[in-house]
């Protein structure tokens, strides 16, 4: 794959123009598509009439005044006081970096009117607003990153986290070791799983037939930093030390473990050439990139090959390291040390933390939020930047509907719920070091720039509100209609966004009290036309239209669709609801429950909730072994039905059981077997539900139901996940 040619200055000067040209708004209400909303805005009738010449030309119109106000508030850098009314405008900030917000206000602002009048005083929330590229598993060229660096601004994102190093290659030109880039720059294939699951995966030049890869020369790095700081960008780059390293063995093997090419992925720490190459490649990174935290990953490491290695272990004994956790960190320290001797700042993600956290480091937490509270509890700054709110590479509607994703479920509804400060278990004072949030972009499944944007957008919007807006100014129901109205905004300027949200979220109200199930439906989209109908059947444009949230006494299956010009648009969206004879009784596990996916403990199956499409929700309930649990009803009962629903997500190793057995008993010590249901989905496929539905008619009081985990899988780490027990 060739490398593009570097941009001159002027055709980036015709690029910026044509950006700003293309976020003119011709509606007269342009306020609806601010995003991310001011801290304090007041509106009022009417428009003061100017253009874009005259607002962002090369001199100061009449009645528009920009000015640096020393006198403004310098615990807000970021900060600035925008004042339209009949006399013109007035922006003023105490920065660069907040007139350069300001304007960007004024961007969103500007309609075919004008600019409506108005007073904002604004200013960000956290001080790091990121975006993460993940470059290595597939390559983006120059020209995405400059592309995404102009809507980041727009949209007052300042953090480019560049992951420029990783199994699928090394991304950025190193001139002490020209091989990484010569020998681990290029691959056999494009499709990156496929590449990696296959015995004959092997890098290769770029001259070799059908290599893909490519890599960003010194130049096209300058490049990209000079054009990022233009709009008050900081490009933060990644170089993964010491796992995530297998690329780097193809072309030095002398700095693995085993001293081969193939096979192991985490450097050797206990080889002297491994820490020269850390401080020779970090050298030359630091001289490129401005930014005051280097990234250097410290995630994943398999940790394995250490234990055999007897430079491992010489270094180890030598230094009075007790175990891998220790040697890690060990190389951890020697990273932020270096890095400190250079004036910048180390971060990592949180498993930097194992084996104890180097002094001054900054943790990114990315496995939850419990890395992230630790840290601050330990006075560490922290980028929260957690899998269930943060990660792009997930699904964000039906995975049906979709191209192949990780895995995972997170819409642009959940991404919006995010609160990055966990106020319940931090002090005021430890929440300080909360210093902002980042979504995550991995891209093993992404190999195109379209896919890219589709995967980002329009859900980065949400990330800019989340990282800007204070938590009291945001509202779902009222920045659902601003994301809307910005897609055709990023359509115009090229941007390939998720347009065309069929998602509808049901959430359900268990109410013990009434029993009943109260459910609300919230399409993604907006305006919509909404109809669902109660008995399973697909809706039409005669069924109800959605006005208020449904009572559910006994059970339904709630089907909603989207209309459109008369007709239904993308798939129904579909939800089984069930006030049924189990909800609220007591369960006994005859095994224990995993620690990671307990979703709400030992109630979880029999509290009417149903699971959505994220393992990740708190409904699933998660085991690496056979379920088998026993539910109490409290007495002897007629029941004709018991059912349960199981999720498959073959990439996270998510499968639905070999079999379900359902067992009754009067005595709870005597269980008579009532059948067994084997599974009857095709290995082929990779995402889907599956519910197993015992019928009959029985008296009991207890209920037993045993779920065998498919162990055979994945070397025996494999999960099952089912979200309630439904019984009538």
């Amino acid at each position: 794959m060739a490398l593009f040619k570097t941009h001159s200055s002027s055709s980036l000067a015709t690029l910026f123009v044509i950006f700003l040209s293309s976020f003119i708004v011709s509606s007269s209400n342009a306020q609806q598509t601010l995003i991310p909303l001011p801290a304090r805005m007041q509106t009022s009738k009417g428009f003061f009439q100017t253009d874009s010449s005259r607002l962002f030309g090369k001199h100061a119109a009449k009645g528009i005044s920009y000015k640096i106000d020393p006198a403004f508030d310098s615990s807000k850098p970021e900060g600035y006081r925008l004042v339209v009314n009949g006399k013109g405008i007035s922006l003023k900030a105490g920065t660069q970096a907040g007139l350069f917000y300001g304007k960007q206000t004024l961007r969103q602002l500007l309609s075919s009117q004008g600019v409506p009048y108005v007073t904002i005083e604004d200013a960000p929330r956290f001080a790091y607003r990121g975006l993460h590229l993940d470059v290595s598993r597939h390559f983006f060229p120059k020209e995405e990153v400059l592309k995404l660096l102009d809507v980041m601004s727009y949209y007052k994102l300042n953090r480019l986290h560049l992951h420029l190093t990783d199994n699928g290659g090394w991304r950025i030109q190193i001139d002490k070791y020209p091989k990484l880039t010569t020998d681990a720059a290029f691959r056999s294939e494009i499709d990156y799983m496929h590449w990696t699951q296959k015995d004959s995966s092997r890098f290769v030049t770029k001259e070799t037939p059908g290599s893909y890869g490519g890599f960003y020369t010194k130049q096209d790095i300058r490049e990209m930093v000079a054009y990022a700081a233009a709009r008050h960008i900081v490009i933060v780059p990644e170089i993964e030390f010491p796992g995530h390293s297998s690329e780097v063995f193809v072309a030095y093997p002398e700095l693995s473990c085993t001293g081969k090419q193939y096979g192991t992925s985490d450097l050797c720490i206990g080889n002297e050439k491994t820490i020269q190459f850390m401080k020779d490649v970090l050298s030359e990174v630091i001289d490129l990139f401005p930014s005051e935290y280097i990234h250097i990953g410290g995630d994943e490491a398999d940790k394995t090959s250490w234990k055999e290695c007897d430079k491992c272990k010489a270094l180890m004994q030598r230094e009075g390291l007790k175990d891998v956790d220790e040697l890690q960190s060990y190389m951890i320290r020697q990273c932020e040390n270096f890095l400190k001797s250079k004036g910048r700042k180390m971060i990592g993600w949180d498993e930097i933390l194992e084996g104890g956290l180097a002094p001054e480091a900054t943790v990114m937490s990315w496995r939850g939020e419990e890395g992230g509270i630790a840290s601050a509890r330990m006075n560490h700054d922290v980028v929260m930047t957690p899998g269930t709110y943060c990660y792009f590479d997930h699904y964000q509607a039906d995975p049906e509907t979709q191209p192949l994703a990780i895995g995972g479920y997170l819409p642009l509804s959940k991404v919006y719920s995010y609160n990055p400060t966990p106020t319940d278990s931090l002090t005021p004072e430890q929440c300080k070091h909360i210093i902002g949030v980042q979504a995550n972009t991995w891209s093993e499944f992404i190999p195109t720039t379209s896919h890219l944007e589709y995967m980002m957008f329009p859900r980065a919007l949400a990330l800019a509100e989340v990282a800007w807006t204070p938590q009291d100014r945001r509202s779902w129901q009222d920045f659902k209609k601003r994301a809307n109205a910005n897609i055709p905004i990023l359509q115009k300027r090229g941007f390939n966004p998720y347009s065309n949200s069929t998602t509808v979220e049901g959430t359900m109200n268990v109410d013990n009290a009434n029993k009943q199930i109260v459910v609300t439906l919230d399409p993604e989209a907006y305006p919509v036309e909404l109809r669902y109908t109660t008995d399973g059947t697909t809706p039409t444009t005669s069924s109800k239209l959605y006005e208020s949230p449904i009572v559910v006494k006994d059970s339904a299956t709630i089907v909603s669709a989207i209309f459109r010009n008369g007709k239904i648009d993308g798939k129904p969206n579909m939800l089984r609801v069930d006030y049924h004879k189990a909800i609220g009784k007591p369960v006994h596990y005859n095994m224990p429950l995993n620690e990671r996916y307990p979703a709400e403990g030992e109630s979880c199956l029999v509290n009417g909730y149903r699971g959505g499409l994220s393992y990740q929700d708190h409904r699933w309930q998660g085991y690496l072994t056979d379920l088998d649990c026993v539910i109490d009803l409290g007495e002897k009962t007629d029941i004709h039905s018991v059912s349960s629903r199981w999720m498959r997500q073959v990439l996270p190793y998510i499968f639905q059981p070999d079999s379900v057995e359902l067992f009754t008993s009067d005595d709870g010590t005597t269980f008579v077997p009532q059948g067994v249901i084997p599974t009857r989905i095709p290995e082929a496929v990779m995402s889907t539900f599956e519910t197993f539905t015992f019928q009959g008619n029985w008296q009991a009081r207890y209920i037993r139901l045993v779920a065998k985990n498919p162990l055979h899988r994945n070397n025996g780490d494999t999960f099952i996940f089912t979200d309630e027990i439904v019984v009538w």
